[in-house]
């Protein structure tokens, strides 16, 4: 009774043994044939993005994202900021899904080489849902961007005044910069990128962002003389000048630099200006004296006068006292100048005078370029909405020079001919100048020159 017992028992054992050893045949059986079905294709229940690659091969995963990137290669980004532009394609960006990365990732699901993890992977109902990595060279679409902004940005500047000694050292008027918005052109960029799978299009044009940038000093903070904007330019050249002048052009204008004009106050050239002789710098060049023109300290200096007068003009001020030259000036008809627009000064009697009949006190800038030869005035101040007008500019009466005059001088040798006057043609000019502030009329005047004709002198040696 006890032996049939025992023996029952252990046929039970055996019979589990087998059925265990079946069993484990069987999944292994199993599992080599799972392996062989899907050997070199990707596991059943791998998505991509949503879509089921069970069964495809890397090479067919990889197919699939290589032409869904089509759309993006043939795309073209245009950036835009009014006449700025930058184009950059799909192709160049290396824009779209990374195919290879997809099909290997894919593939290696459940081939970790973890027997247990990878056999939970492979039978497991719920399927491994992969997503795409999409990509773009991001230092191209930065140096594009980079470089486009490079001609849309401006630099904000921050206001300057320096007062010393009665005269401004140091100007300068603040102004707001702007900045593309690199961050938000990015993200711009990014959501027509989003776009380009259901839209039929191959050129997407994305408008630049471009925000302002204030100054952190503004003008009115750093200055208590009211002075706001520019509202006068006086502009002239000088080429072919000799040394001696250019150099007093020069000086000329860097005294009157920085200067500043009171309201109400009546501005006088000559006082401005002060001694002009050797013993303040200046140097010898050609003058207009006593009817002749000869070398004499400060020559030049009506460069400077003329330039002013100009800049006055054009800030609607009032002109108290101008004198024309005696002769037509070529210097003072160059960059398109008609004859007429020119100013002469010589202490005492002769001076340029102009009153600052605006709200606030004027501040005179000058700019000497003696590589290019030209010389600008700038007068900041407030306006007060004035506007000025020159027209009905005529130049009539043209008459030629008289003959050469030949002049016997015994100081040079015989046969040296030296010429020390230039011929020059007369005429008359006149011009209209006209002030007004909305309907009213602050100066209705005219401004009349009559140069006489100049001969050319020549010495003729006899010693």
């Amino acid at each position: 009774m006890g032996e049939r017992k025992h023996k029952g028992i252990r046929d039970s054992i055996i019979a589990l043994l087998l059925s265990a050893v079946i069993l484990g045949l069987g999944t292994v059986v199993t599992i080599r044939v799972f392996d062989a079905v899907y050997a070199g294709r990707v596991y059943p229940n791998v998505t991509i993005n949503g879509t089921n690659f069970g069964g495809k091969t890397p090479h067919e995963v990889k197919s699939f994202w290589t032409a869904k990137n089509i759309p993006f290669e043939k795309a073209t980004f245009t950036f835009v900021f009014e006449n700025n532009v930058a184009t950059v394609s799909g192709t160049d960006l290396g824009l779209g899904y990374d195919a290879t990365l997809s099909a290997t990732q894919a593939y290696l699901v459940g081939r970790s080489g973890n027997l247990l993890t990878d056999l939970i992977t492979k039978f497991s109902p719920n399927p491994t849902n992969l997503t795409p990595l999409f990509r773009f060279q991001e230092d191209v679409l930065s140096d594009t961007l980079n470089n486009l902004s490079l001609a849309i940005n401006i630099p904000v500047t921050d206001a300057l005044f320096e007062f010393r000694s009665g005269k401004v050292t140091a100007f300068r008027l603040s102004k707001d910069g702007r900045e593309v918005d690199l961050a938000e052109t990015k993200k711009r960029f990014s959501d027509a990128v989003s776009g380009i799978p259901t839209a039929d299009i191959t050129t997407i044009v994305i408008s630049l962002p471009v925000n302002p940038v204030k100054p952190s000093m503004t003008t009115d903070r750093v200055n208590a003389f009211g002075i706001k904007e520019l509202i006068g330019r006086g502009y002239s050249e000088f080429a072919h000048s000799i040394p001696g002048r250019v150099h007093n052009v020069a000086l000329a204008s860097a005294k009157l630099h920085g200067l500043l004009i009171k309201p109400g106050d009546t501005f006088s050239f000559n006082d401005a200006l002060g001694d002009v002789s050797a013993a303040t710098g200046f140097q010898p060049a050609y003058i207009i004296k006593d009817g002749r023109t000869v070398l004499g300290d400060g020559g030049g200096v009506c460069q400077v006068s003329t330039t002013l007068f100009r800049a006055a003009l054009a800030a609607g001020l009032p002109i108290i006292d101008r004198r024309a030259h005696a002769y037509r000036v070529a210097y003072y008809e160059q960059a398109g100048y008609k004859a007429g627009l020119d100013a002469t000064v010589f202490a005492p009697s002769v001076d340029l005078k102009i009153k600052n009949d605006t709200p606030g006190y004027i501040l005179i800038q000058t700019k000497t370029d003696t590589k290019n030869m030209t010389l600008t005035f700038e007068l900041y101040g407030t306006s007060d909405g004035r506007k000025a007008e020159i027209y009905n500019h005529v130049v009539s009466g043209i008459t030629p020079p008289p003959p050469d005059l030949y002049q016997d001088d015994p100081t040079l040798p015989a046969g040296v001919v030296k010429q020390v006057d230039f011929a020059a043609w007369g005429a008359k000019t006149n011009f209209q100048y006209k002030v007004t502030r909305g309907s009213e009329v602050l100066q209705n005047t005219s401004f009349a020159s009559n140069f006489r004709s100049w001969q050319a002198v020549f010495l003729r040696g006899t010693k």
